[in-house]
């Protein structure tokens, strides 16, 4: 037996899955009642029932709740059970196997922390088998042992057991899942369920109540690196206090905390609990609290606290396996939002890898739609970078919702964050702004003395003339209103700081471009600035080295051009009438009206 009892009372999720009739249930009321889990007399009870219907008694009965599943002989529901042994309490989860309920089965299995795949020794490996385990695989479950049910129909013989352990180990392992252990067991007599039988002389390794002992529990929530989501930002008085729940980890006053995606950095001054009479020390895991800062750097709702050492991954695309129950279809192509801890943004689903029917348990690989009740592995693509970890690695940062036309309409979990295009200029951006010698005056400070936060206003489109003309007009506008903005032409860095480039390196010079442009930023400007004169220029990566400054995109010309700008506007359109009409649109957004210490800006709506 293994020895659990130099470690606290713990909970580990176990969900139970195979094929219909392979003896689930069996196996489970098996190992409760030679557990001695039960409630006093139910053995009794159960055993009466059944000899009042005429039926021989199993041990199955006493995991099927339901008179009903009973009657159906199949466990129609997820059923949820716990006992205790050796100083730790499992939570068994009871998937069930036949095709009509394996929705439930993975409403089941994607809370689960380890697996156990039932097989029947004289059926084999059957192809739900398969599909039960790419489920599985596809939910994130990666600790897995295989019970071999029902030896004694075929005598217990070692070859039969050896070569559906060859079989389903070969098929785990495509999958990326290693199995830690092969079992041999009858439920029906209790062969290997609690401890080890002699009918197996050949079996060396532990029985399935072992097993579970050996299923390693996950790192406390507290013990993790830290994950703070912000969910919320309140101004009282001069503070400005960072609402929130800790996914992970621990804060502590003094800690330096860095957030992602926007990489701005703070030690704590306080920290916050509703009604608590002295102030907080230190914060843990599930916890809600809220943080005050020593430095008024600007943080908005979905950014991400961390440790510096410890940063989540930073990307616009991500591989994850979603499990949809829209009633639309998810189509690639089409966009959704994507909810992501206390982010929001909206995606697009780019590639559909294969699909799995869950009422079926189909597996197909070349769709372009995912239907409801279906599992997928996609890639998604989001419009602005997202702090994301790999759901194996962190639960409230791996996972998400996708909502369709204001509905909730799917759930998954994040498997792999991959590199987009931008991660280079995202990666010299986090070392820039994790060194950066900052003065005392900050970027509150300029907001509060300018009466604006500071910007960039990129003029888009196919229009050369109609560009320069709107951006010098509006430069004249912005500062006859008392606005502290310059016009930024990149003609003047090709003659100037990027002379010494001998060939039109576009890439490298967007990014030149967007590095003067954080600099003036960092002044408090709003930078005015066409985008004519590059051959071709990529706002994305702009976006990438400013973040979180507001980049106001204005496109001049057809709409479907440019799809994700902020305002378009005809080329033919009078300069002074544009650049009035942006101004008052600016003034709408909040760039323009703003005074330190009144809730004259909603801090969690744009991304500043």
């Amino acid at each position: 037996m293994v020895a659990l009892s130099d470690r606290a009372m713990e909970h580990l999720s176990i969900v139970v899955v195979g094929h219909v009739d392979h003896g689930k249930s069996t196996l489970l009321g098996r190992l409760y009642a030679d557990t001695g889990s039960l409630p006093d007399g139910r053995i009794e009870k159960v055993q009466a029932i059944c000899q009042q219907q005429g039926k021989e008694f199993e041990f199955a009965f006493l995991f099927d709740t339901f008179l009903e599943e009973q009657e159906q002989g199949i466990t129609i529901d997820t059923a949820r059970t716990f006992f205790s042994w050796d100083s730790r309490e499992y939570v068994i989860i009871d998937a069930p196997g036949h095709k009509e309920f394996l929705k439930n089965m993975v409403s089941g299995a994607a809370r689960a922390e380890a697996a156990l795949l039932v097989i029947d020794a004289q059926e084999g490996v059957q192809e739900q088998s398969r599909k039960h385990a790419h489920l599985l695989a596809m939910l994130g479950v990666r600790q897995v042992a295989v019970v071999v049910n029902k030896m004694d129909l075929v005598a217990y013989r070692q070859e039969i057991f050896a070569s559906i352990e060859d079989e389903y180990r070969a098929f785990l392992t495509k999958l990326g899942v290693t199995p830690e252990r092969f079992i041999p067991v009858s439920a029906k007599l209790g062969d290997n369920v609690v401890s080890r039988s002699a009918r197996t002389p050949w079996y060396t390794g532990p029985s399935v109540l072992e097993a579970l002992g050996l299923f390693q529990k996950e790192i406390p929530q507290e013990d993790q690196p830290l994950r703070f989501p912000v969910q919320d930002v309140y101004k009282f008085d001069s503070r400005r206090i960072l609402a929130g729940r800790i996914a992970a980890g621990r804060i502590r006053v003094g800690d330096r905390l860095v957030f992602a995606p926007s990489n701005k950095t703070a030690r704590v001054k306080t920290i916050e609990g509703f009604n608590v009479d002295s102030p907080l020390l230190e914060g843990a895991a599930r916890q809600s609290i809220g943080v005050t800062l020593d430095e008024q750097i600007f943080v908005e709702r979905g950014e991400v606290a961390c440790q510096e050492e410890f940063a989540p991954q930073v990307s616009t695309t991500l591989r994850c396996n979603v499990f949809w129950l829209g009633a639309r279809p998810l189509e690639i192509g089409c966009r959704y939002l994507v909810r992501l801890a206390t982010r929001e943004v909206a995606c697009e689903v780019v590639a559909i890898h294969h699909v799995i029917d869950v009422s079926e348990l189909d597996v197909q690989e070349t769709r372009t739609l995912l239907l409801k009740n279906e599992v997928g592995e996609l890639t998604i693509r989001t419009k602005a970078p997202v702090a994301v970890d790999r759901s194996s690695d962190f639960e409230a940062t791996g996972r998400f919702v996708l909502v369709d036309q204001c509905d909730v309409s799917g759930g998954g979990i994040v498997t792999e964050v991959l590199l987009d295009e931008h991660a280079s200029l995202r990666e010299e951006a986090r070392r820039r702004d994790l060194s950066w010698v900052a003065g005392d005056v900050g970027p509150e400070a300029r907001a509060a003395h300018y009466g604006h936060r500071a910007a960039l206003v990129l003029l888009t489109g196919a229009a050369p003339n109609a560009q320069s003309a709107l951006a010098r007009r509006l430069e004249d506008h912005l500062v006859a209103d008392g606005r502290h903005t310059y016009l930024l032409a990149p003609e003047n860095l090709w003659r100037g700081l990027d002379a010494d480039l001998l060939s039109a390196d576009d890439r490298e010079l967007v990014r030149r471009f967007g590095e003067v442009t954080r600099l003036l930023i960092d002044t408090g400007m709003i930078v005015v600035s066409p985008t004519s004169a590059f051959r071709r220029f990529d706002p994305d990566a702009v976006r990438t080295l400013l973040h979180p400054a507001t980049v106001f995109m204005v496109h001049m010309g057809e709409p479907e051009a440019n799809p994700d700008a902020d305002v378009v506007l005809e080329a033919s359109d009078d300069p002074n009438a544009a650049a009035t009409n942006l101004i008052e649109e600016l003034k709408r957004r909040g760039l323009l009206a703003y005074t330190l210490g009144e809730k004259r800006f909603e801090y969690a709506s744009y991304t500043i």
